[in-house]
């Protein structure tokens, strides 16, 4: 049984690896707007499907694996920044402040239909941020395809005070909920026999 990545993104990639699991790699281009009025865990779950629906389209017979990454704080979705100054005024109102990170997954089956669909949820507490840093931190480059304008395993590492739930999660990909799931569908079993 095969699997598809439907994500060009390194970090999921890598992450995705670390469960022994054999994917290959084919990313959608799906527009991920919220619709008016439409929840953070509603608009995670919906996109990662609609990614998951597009690959599997032009994959088909393969099962695909497909996630979403969203930053909330005070209610509203702070997705991957437009431009540099979008990104600053992300990483401003971070500063200080504890706010949430959801990832949403969804397993598309080999016929094209979601067979499962999990949400990985955890906190993050900056520390207040100095103007200095965040503009050094946004001329990195770094932010620029982050949602939330961070990555908390590369440069923003210094920027956390405190991680409540999985740091898997806030990088892209809940692999405790992946592995899981994989393994409801045959698939991490499937894995383990080919490395025999």
């Amino acid at each position: 049984m095969s699997l598809i990545l439907g994500s060009a993104s390194p970090r999921r990639v890598a992450l995705l690896g670390e469960l022994g699991v054999a994917f290959t790699v084919y990313a959608s281009d799906i527009a991920e707007v919220p619709a008016e009025g439409e929840s953070a865990e509603t608009f995670a779950m919906r996109v990662a499907r609609e990614k998951g629906a597009a690959v599997a389209s032009a994959r088909p017979g393969a099962w695909v694996l497909a996630a979403d990454t969203v930053v909330v704080v005070d209610g509203a979705i702070l997705g991957k920044p437009a431009d540099a100054a979008e990104a600053r005024a992300m990483l401003r109102r971070l500063s200080g402040r504890a706010h949430e990170v959801l990832t949403a997954v969804a397993l598309i089956a080999p016929d094209g239909v979601l067979a499962e669909q999990v949400l990985g949820r955890s906190g993050v507490q900056f520390r207040s941020l100095a103007e200095a840093e965040i503009a050094a931190y946004v001329a990195s480059g770094e932010p620029a395809d982050k949602a939330g304008a961070y990555a908390i395993q590369g440069g923003a590492a210094g920027f956390v005070q405190r991680v409540v739930g999985s740091m898997t999660n806030i990088i892209g990909l809940p692999l405790d909920e992946v592995g899981a799931m994989l393994a409801r569908h045959g698939l991490m079993a499937a894995a383990a026999a080919a490395s025999r």
